[in-house]
C-alpha cells in the first residue's frame, strides 16, 4: 500500500492531492488563479507565484482535513518539479521539501507532463505500448511508451502549442481568457466557411500552429480593410476544423507506424469536445481521455506518477531544483 502526498504548482493553479495506492483518491484541492488573470487576457507569472505563497497552507491544511489524513501517515512527498513557471514552480518546491525534511518522508520529483499522461490510469489502466497525444497551453507532443514509464517523443511542435494557438486566437475574435473553451463552444455553432491553410500538412509526426494563428489574424485584419464583417462563430468552427484535422491524422498515422495498442491523450487541451469526438470516430484504435476534472492542472495526477516512481523506488534528493524545462524522455524508467 502507498500514500502519496502531491503537490502541483506549475502555473496558476495551486493544488495539492493525497492518493491511496492506483486509484483511491482521498482528496484533490485545487486554487484556481482564473479569474484574476482573466482580467489581464493571460497568466502573470509574479502575480502567480505570489497567489501560490498566500494560499499553499490553506490548500495543505484544507486537502488533510478533506482525507483525514495525519502527516506521519503519508509514505512519500512528491511535487511537480518543471516544466512551469519557474516562481510558481518554486512554491510548490519548498513546501514539499520542508514536508518532505519536517517528517522524514522520500521526496519525488514529477516531470509535469508524466503526471498529464498518468492522469489517465487514476480511471483505466494504460496498455503498452501506446501513444500518447499531449496537447496543452505550452505542449504539443506525440510521446511513444513502449512500456510504464518509459518516454519517448516522436513528434512536437515547431513553434506554438495548439492551447497557445487557441488561446491567441481567442484574442483575436475578442474573447474572454481562456479562449480554448469558449472556441470550442463557438464552433458548434458555426460552419467551417472560411479558407485557412491545414498547419504543416506532412509525413512528419510534428505540429506547427504559428502559420494556423497568423492565418486568421490576416484575414480579421483584411475583413476590417474592407469593412466586412466576420462571423465568429464560422471562424472559431474553421479554426478548429483545420487544427484539429492535422493534431488526429497525425496522432492516428503515428499510432499506425508504431503498432501500438492504445491511443492516450492528456493536457488541458484534452478537455475539447471536438477533438475528443473526432479522435474517438476516426481512429481504428481504442482512445483513451482523462475525465475532465483531470484535464487541466491538478495534483491529483501528480500523485498518479509519483506512484509508480514510488513503487520503483525513484527519489529525489533535498538538492532537487526547478526548471521551466525538463525533458521527458529523461525520465524513463529502466532504459
Amino acid at each position: 500500500m502507498s500514500l502519496i502526498l502531491a503537490i502541483e504548482s506549475s502555473c496558476d493553479e495551486m493544488s495539492v492531492a493525497i492518493l491511496k495506492d492506483k486509484r483511491e483518491l482521498l482528496c484533490n484541492v485545487v486554487a484556481s488563479q482564473i479569474d484574476t488573470h482573466r482580467l489581464f487576457g493571460g497568466v502573470v507569472p509574479e502575480i502567480a507565484s505570489r497567489m501560490h505563497v498566500e494560499c499553499v497552507s490553506t490548500v495543505l491544511k484544507t486537502a488533510l482535513q478533506q482525507a483525514q489524513i495525519d502527516m506521519k501517515d503519508i509514505d512519500a512527498i512528491a511535487v511537480t518539479k518543471g516544466p512551469g513557471l519557474v516562481g510558481s514552480l518554486h512554491v510548490g518546491m519548498q513546501a514539499a521539501k520542508t514536508l518532505a525534511l519536517t517528517y522524514h518522508k522520500p521526496l519525488i520529483g514529477v516531470h509535469h507532463i508524466a503526471g498529464h499522461i498518468y492522469a489517465n490510469e487514476l480511471v483505466e489502466d494504460i496498455e503498452y505500448p501506446c501513444l500518447c497525444l499531449v496537447v496543452s497551453g505550452g505542449h504539443s507532443e506525440l510521446v511513444y511508451m513502449k512500456k510504464e514509464f518509459s518516454f519517448e517523443v516522436i513528434g512536437q511542435t515547431l513553434d506554438d502549442a495548439i492551447g497557445e494557438a487557441y488561446d491567441k486566437v481567442g484574442r483575436v475574435l475578442h474573447l474572454p481568457y481562456p479562449g480554448g473553451p469558449v472556441i470550442d463552444k463557438m464552433a458548434k455553432e458555426g460552419t467551417h466557411s472560411y479558407p485557412l491553410p491545414l498547419p504543416l500538412n506532412d509525413d512528419s509526426y510534428h505540429f506547427s500552429f504559428s502559420g494556423l494563428k497568423s492565418a486568421v489574424i490576416n484575414l480579421c485584419h483584411n475583413a476590417q480593410q474592407r469593412k466586412e464583417t466576420i462571423i465568429p462563430e464560422d471562424l472559431a468552427c474553421s479554426f478548429q476544423t483545420v487544427a484539429l484535422e492535422v493534431l488526429v491524422s497525425k496522432t492516428i498515422k503515428a499510432a499506425n507506424d508504431y503498432q501500438v495498442k492504445q491511443i492516450i491523450v492528456a493536457g488541458g487541451v484534452s478537455a475539447n469536445s471536438g477533438l475528443r469526438k473526432k479522435l474517438t470516430e476516426e481512429s481504428p484504435i481504442k482512445v483513451l481521455f482523462p475525465p475532465m476534472k483531470y484535464c487541466t492542472d491538478n495534483a491529483a495526477m501528480i500523485a498518479s506518477a509519483a506512484r509508480v516512481m514510488y513503487e520503483n523506488q525513484c527519489f529525489s534528493t533535498l538538492d532537487l531544483s526547478v526548471k521551466p524545462t525538463y525533458d521527458l524522455e529523461e525520465e524513463s524508467i529502466g532504459e
